[in-house]
């Protein structure tokens, strides 16, 4: 495809009058002389191109997105619509609280709704996304041991959970100490009680886990962690998994992070928007960030009186367009929302049971949203690596899985098909991935060599990352 400068043929697409405009008000010596050298093409034509590079792109009404811990779900057109209502899209984020009611409502509503399904005390919907969450949870936690008087500088991460965990909680000013998985995948309860010390401020997990496995013994970390002081911070990017069937709460949490922009049906991908509230117990509540908003019984207003508030974390109040979002998709489910949980785990399952037959499967046990094969069969026996399986599947419009995260899996292939796709869709991933494992056997060479009918095909992905060409040079 030729770029817009190729194609560029000289024609003016923009037409603003007729009349001669006499440049005489304006410094000669700031006028530029030569052409600035930008492409010129009719209206049209421009269209026509940036149509043409826009078919090229993968997005979530083109295929299927089976991507592992990031719940690459549908997101409602209506959620769009209410969005873009002017009394939200054009509302000013300086107006002043009688002037904007309607989005104080929809913010303090909200906060309830996400209290309720964490079973939390108090809300913040500053944080713009799951990692800014992340930081924001692990600065009230420090702030909190400060207050009172204890000095507690480490953390304790799973060694399966997310890179921000360990990377908020280092910016925050702690100590990373990692804890092993046991043979079931999960927390290794006696790995944990050798390096639970006095100077322990927090764990972080997210649960189910980063396989996608729900941490039984749960109930008896947290009680480990209470009776040594330290609190437990819950990821809430697999949210998705238990919405209505449990909450951090009941799992003895103190701070969760809720990625809206996952659970919730809100925009993802591309740097945003996206958003991160974090929801604490009541010891916490005077910690959180700046303003929150509150009810007096008549009037909606932001809340500034926390007593010890680490401060505000974000411009204005957030990403509010993906709030209004959120709150959209929330009160269009219902009680529904146990259901699309419900619908996650099923799909899940299903692609599982299809598929370890073929593809090596770490931990054969009943997964939650999401599950982790390995692509070491084919590796081993044809050479076949997870990368290579991962483009061969961009050749079927579908969007590779997550690969090679988490880390504690040789050769990991992540995925998560989420609640919004149908058995159809779910029967074409698998059936995809039957017949790459199949071409490992017999045919190795096409799966090495793929992707060959994509708009990109094989790169060097190192040199890509390392030293990326973001310009064209038009050739003389």
């Amino acid at each position: 495809m030729k770029t817009v400068f190729e194609k560029s043929n000289g024609v003016s697409g923009v037409s603003l009058t007729d009349e001669e405009i006499d440049l005489g008000f304006m410094n000669g010596a700031e006028l530029r002389k030569e052409q600035i050298g930008l492409p010129q093409m009719s209206e049209l034509e421009v269209l026509r191109h940036y149509k043409e590079l826009s078919d090229k792109n993968f997005c979530i009404e083109k295929g299927f997105y089976p991507l592992g811990s990031c719940t690459m779900k549908y997101n409602p057109k209506v959620n769009e619509l209410l969005a873009n209502l002017d009394g939200f899209s054009n509302l000013h984020p300086l107006a002043a609280d009688e002037d904007c009611q309607g989005a104080l409502e929809l913010m303090y509503k909200l906060q309830e709704k996400l209290k309720k399904v964490t079973g939390m005390d108090a809300v913040t919907l500053q944080p713009a996304a799951g990692a800014h969450g992340e930081m924001t949870g692990m600065m009230i936690i420090k702030k909190y041991f400060e207050h009172i008087g204890e000095t507690r500088t480490k953390v304790i991460i799973p060694d399966s959970a997310h890179g921000t965990n360990p990377a908020s909680a280092f910016m925050c000013g702690f100590e990373i100490v990692s804890v092993k998985s046991n043979d079931k995948g999960q927390v290794d309860v006696e790995a944990l009680k050798e390096i639970l010390t006095p100077d322990v401020a927090a764990i972080m997990m997210t649960n189910p886990n980063t396989l996608g496995i729900f941490e039984e013994n749960v109930l008896e970390i947290s009680e480990l962690m209470h009776k040594n002081g330290s609190l437990l911070y819950y990821d809430g990017a697999n949210f998705n998994a238990i919405m209505g069937h449990s909450n951090p709460a009941l799992m003895g949490f103190d701070v969760v992070h809720l990625n809206l922009h996952k659970t919730f049906a809100t925009p993802h991908g591309g740097g945003g928007p996206g958003a991160g509230p974090v929801c604490v117990v009541e010891k916490l509540k005077d910690f959180l960030p700046v303003p929150v908003i509150g009810f007096d019984g008549e009037k909606y207003f932001r809340n500034y009186n926390f007593p010890h508030t680490i401060g505000q974390v974000k411009a204005f109040y957030g990403n509010f367009g993906v709030l209004v979002r959120a709150y959209a998709y929330i009160l269009m489910m219902g009680e529904n929302l146990k259901k699309a949980s419900e619908n996650a785990v099923l799909n899940a399952n299903y692609i599982k049971e299809k598929l370890k037959g073929e593809y090596k499967l770490p931990y054969d046990v009943p997964c939650m949203h999401e599950f982790v094969l390995s692509g070491d069969k084919q590796k081993e026996e044809n050479g076949v690596s997870t990368l290579n399986i991962a483009k061969r599947i961009m050749e079927n419009n579908i969007h590779p899985p997550t690969i090679y995260f988490p880390l504690i899996v040789h050769e990991a292939i992540m995925i998560e098909p989420t609640e919004t796709e149908s058995k159809e869709r779910l029967d074409e991933l698998i059936n995809v991935m039957l017949k790459i494992a199949q071409e490992a056997k017999t045919n190795p060479e096409r799966v090495l060599s793929a992707p060959l009918t994509t708009p990109v095909t094989k790169i060097d992905e190192t040199l890509a990352a390392r030293k990326p060409d973001l310009k064209y040079k038009l050739e003389s």
